[in-house]
């Protein structure tokens, strides 16, 4: 996944913005002139993402600090693993340092979580999805995290796919019907409709949904589901997933598995920036 980078300068921006406001008056404590070095040290193993939004960060700030990278996106690393190194202006970099470091932190832990996931369906066909439970205004920084990390996308937002949940069908009357209003009112846009139950599933599959998501079945209703559909279209797997459950309804030979536990409930990885003046 590629995100362009007028929306990483505008992410970046908006969290500068938030974090310096008019000013870092604890920086005036340095002399103006004065230069550091410093070293980013990961402090447990993950699955390293954010790198675009770290410099961005800095070149926002002074154009001249330099950053020697000694990973890339995407790249697992251990415990003590030095991340990169920096050099320039050394009230820049500790203005810089929390806000650089935050984006790291949540970036590379929504990357690490999305990589336990990708390892755990390996041999399956099952392919695991991200949900729209991102952080507000991380959105597309936490879904290219879920990319670095092995798993894929779902829906960027609400204007790219149409999803028929349970309350758009109780509103439209049925499944159907919804189907339908989706096709008529947005063509040409993917249509996927949830379903609570196998007569549900049978009813989306008349009406050629592109895409069925079973919420909340249990195993042995997916199973069933899965027989129900034979291959005539493609079935997702959302609600109660996690990683103790992912693998056993990845075998039931559904096509795909969406969770929010991919971004929602990511727990920051444990960074340190370290300097010498």
């Amino acid at each position: 996944m590629h995100v362009s980078q007028s929306t990483i300068e505008e992410t970046v921006h908006i969290a500068l913005r938030e974090d310096i406001g008019e000013g870092d008056i604890t920086a005036r404590l340095i002399p103006s002139d004065a230069i550091s070095l410093a070293t980013v040290i990961s402090r447990e193993s993950c699955t390293f993402c954010g790198m675009d939004w770290f410099e961005e960060v800095f070149r926002q700030i002074d154009e001249q600090i330099f950053i020697e990278w000694h990973v890339e996106d995407g790249e697992h690393i251990e415990t003590d693993h030095t991340i990169c190194s920096l050099s320039g202006s050394s009230r820049a970099l500790l203005t810089g340092e929390r806000t650089a470091l935050n984006f790291l932190q949540t970036l590379s832990a929504t990357a690490t979580r999305a990589s336990q996931y990708a390892k755990t369906v390996e041999g399956t066909n099952a392919i695991v999805l991200d949900t729209r439970k991102t952080i507000p205004g991380l959105r597309l920084a936490q879904k290219y995290a879920v990319s670095c990390g092995g798993c894929q996308n779902h829906r960027m937002g609400l204007y790219d796919a149409i999803l028929i949940k349970e309350n758009h069908v109780m509103a439209a009357g049925s499944i159907t019907t919804a189907i339908e209003q989706a096709r008529f009112h947005a063509p040409g846009y993917p249509v996927e409709t949830e379903v609570e139950n196998l007569v549900q599933l049978e009813e989306a599959i008349a009406a050629n949904a592109d895409r069925v998501l079973l919420d909340n079945f249990n195993i042995e209703n997916i199973r069933e589901a899965v027989k129900l559909a034979d291959k005539k279209i493609p079935l997702e797997v959302s609600g109660n997933v996690t990683l103790e459950t992912v693998r056993e309804i990845a075998e039931t030979g559904v096509d795909f598995i969406s969770t929010g536990d991919l971004t929602k409930d990511v727990i920051a990885i444990d960074l340190s920036m370290r300097f010498s003046m």
